[in-house]
């Protein structure tokens, strides 16, 4: 049986983005389309054109109500009002595993989702009226933050668009993850917009293996293999991906390719008994 693969030509801006590390940010791709790329997997009829219609309509209303003139606090208010308090945006605290909450389109249209989509709805919004927001990849909680030179703070579109402190973020982050990250200030530097793509595209995948949807669990691989071709975990995931889907010989290949580069792996002895194993089956079907 032949591997499930991505169309390439349906994930062209997400591929441009994984697979030019270093100048992701200096790229004409902008992440919602990316973001909604990576949406075809769940919806493969999805029409991108239609949700960065509705991104751009909320930025022209939202524009409509600001001037440029506007420091930095009262764009915040009046982004934070018309987002969280008139279209009613929310985090998805009830069903936080779906995977529908890593899916743009589906978060435009239920209004709900994960910190990092959300924060993503809040960054388009922003750069579609030249404000200054970016994705802070903290662990465990996805944040955006605002800087033009004069007002700086850190903002969290998953509670209502609520503005923190660095102390409060890094608060937050160890609550959620459990670890002390009081003093982790690097963790709140900005992402670039791959480490923003491979954000959600972990996501997508840990919400396809939590609910055993294997089929689209191996297309998110594929694409975390090209955005990492030289990381052998990746080939190692994508190895047990094919073999579940009973796709033998990609199996092998990815398992062994995952042996290449990672040579002093403590899963050797149990990965060259399995790649043992596949031959044996690949050998009888010949």
């Amino acid at each position: 049986m032949k591997a499930i693969c991505y169309s390439s030509h349906r994930v062209k801006a997400l591929l441009e983005i994984l697979s030019k590390p270093g100048a992701e940010n200096d790229l004409d791709v902008s992440l919602d389309v990316a973001a909604l790329e990576l949406a075809t997997i769940e919806f493969p009829d999805l029409v991108v054109d239609t949700w960065l219609s509705l991104l751009d309509s909320y930025a022209a209303e939202l524009g409509e109500r600001v001037s440029p003139s506007d420091d930095g606090p009262t764009f915040i208010g009046k982004l934070n009002e018309y987002l969280f308090d008139e279209l009613d945006f929310r985090g998805n605290s009830g069903d936080y595993y779906s995977p529908l909450n890593s899916c743009l389109n589906q978060v435009l249209m239920e209004r709900t989702g994960l910190p990092i989509t959300l924060s993503l709805v809040y960054i388009e919004i922003g750069r579609r009226l030249k404000r200054p927001l970016v994705g802070i990849g903290m662990p465990g909680h996805f944040l955006v933050e605002y800087n033009d030179g004069q007002f700086q703070s850190y903002i969290d579109p998953f509670h209502s668009g609520r503005l923190m402190l660095p102390e409060e973020c890094l608060a937050l982050a160890s609550r959620v993850t459990g670890m002390d990250l009081s003093e982790s200030f690097e963790a709140l530097e900005p992402v670039s917009k791959r480490q923003m793509a491979l954000r959600m595209l972990n996501n997508l995948r840990a919400a396809y293996l939590r609910n055993s949807g294997w089929t689209k669990a191996l297309q998110v691989q594929q694409l975390l293999v090209v955005a990492c071709p030289d990381d052998g975990v990746e080939y190692r995931q994508r190895g047990y991906l094919n073999l579940q889907e009973r796709h033998l010989r990609e199996a092998a290949a990815d398992l062994t390719r995952y042996l290449e580069l990672c040579p002093a792996a403590k899963d050797r002895e149990e990965v060259e008994k399995r790649l043992k194993g596949l031959h044996r089956w690949l050998a009888g079907m010949n």
